[in-house]
């Protein structure tokens, strides 16, 4: 795939493109070890998210980050 990118803006406004794929993850191997230290307490997730919404709601919920009124939110379908 390709991907069209204005240089200048990318510059002048000092942002960042980073690009991954599926980063270092090993799912069958990282997925059991996160949920293993989930579980004994030792993974706090439920301190990380801020929140829960719907996809519907994707909008607003850029709206609360930009407005700092969260950190991360968990989207659902």
């Amino acid at each position: 795939a390709a991907l069209a990118v204005n240089i200048v803006s990318l510059v002048a406004e000092e942002r960042t493109l980073k690009g991954s794929y599926i980063g270092t993850c090993v799912p069958s191997r990282d997925i059991p070890r996160y949920v293993a230290l989930y579980r004994d307490g030792r993974l706090p997730v439920d301190r990380l998210m801020s929140g829960v919404i719907a996809l519907d709601d994707i909008n607003e919920g850029f709206d609360r980050l930009d407005r700092g009124e969260v950190v991360r939110l968990v989207v659902k379908p």
